[in-house]
């Protein structure tokens, strides 16, 4: 594990502290309140996403691939007021049998995860029929100008926040075998240009 990683690990909620103030934490409760059921949230970094969870949730499992992430996703977990099962684990390689999940959260997930089709096909196979993927995702921006821009400024982003501002993640969803039941555009607040550009939707897996 680098130090770069473990440094990221141990500012991020100071680094995303701003934005979650000027609306992020208020969408992260607006999508995980979609939440019902059997749910997996994939990446659950430090666990900001924990405190929206409410009585619709019937078991709630956490994953998290960086170890410095997980040991902190653990410890809020541990002290939240839902009962959670935490495990280190890969989006793309997902531990567990096809079906088993009522609802997916994924939010600033798959603009980090090293092959974003592959880990979109395994959300697909451990949603349940009827079961749906919520997520807030930053993308490439619709704006040709803006996207290039992004373009440009990528390398940046993979250093600092070890992701990419620039992918085509509905697409992306949509051809791992979902409908976009509801999509709309939004800006991550307080943040650079280069990675303001976002959406907010949920999924289905395809009949």
């Amino acid at each position: 594990m680098g130090l770069g990683k473990r440094f990221f690990a141990a500012t991020y909620d100071g680094f995303m502290k701003k934005a979650e103030q000027g609306g992020l934490s208020a969408m992260r409760e607006e999508i995980v309140g979609k939440a019902t059921g059997d749910v997996l949230e994939i990446g659950g970094g430090t666990g900001l996403n924990l405190a929206h969870y409410d009585e619709n949730v019937t078991s709630l499992t956490l994953t998290e691939p960086d170890p410095s992430m997980l040991r902190r996703l653990e410890r809020k977990a541990a002290a939240g007021p839902i009962d959670a099962l935490v495990l280190r684990a890969p989006a793309e390689d997902l531990p567990f049998e096809d079906g088993s999940f009522d609802t997916v959260v994924s939010t600033l997930v798959l603009c980090g995860v090293d092959d974003q089709p592959r880990a979109a096909r395994e959300i697909r196979r451990v949603i349940r029929p009827g079961g749906r993927l919520v997520f807030v995702e930053h993308v490439r921006s619709a704006d040709p100008a803006i996207a290039r821009f992004q373009d440009r400024m990528n390398w940046l982003n993979r250093i600092v926040v070890h992701c990419d501002c620039n992918r085509p993640t509905l697409d992306t969803i949509s051809s791992a075998g979902f409908d976009i039941e509801t999509v709309r555009d939004w800006e991550l607040p307080n943040s650079p240009k280069f990675v303001r550009a976002a959406i907010v939707g949920v999924a289905v897996p395809t009949h």
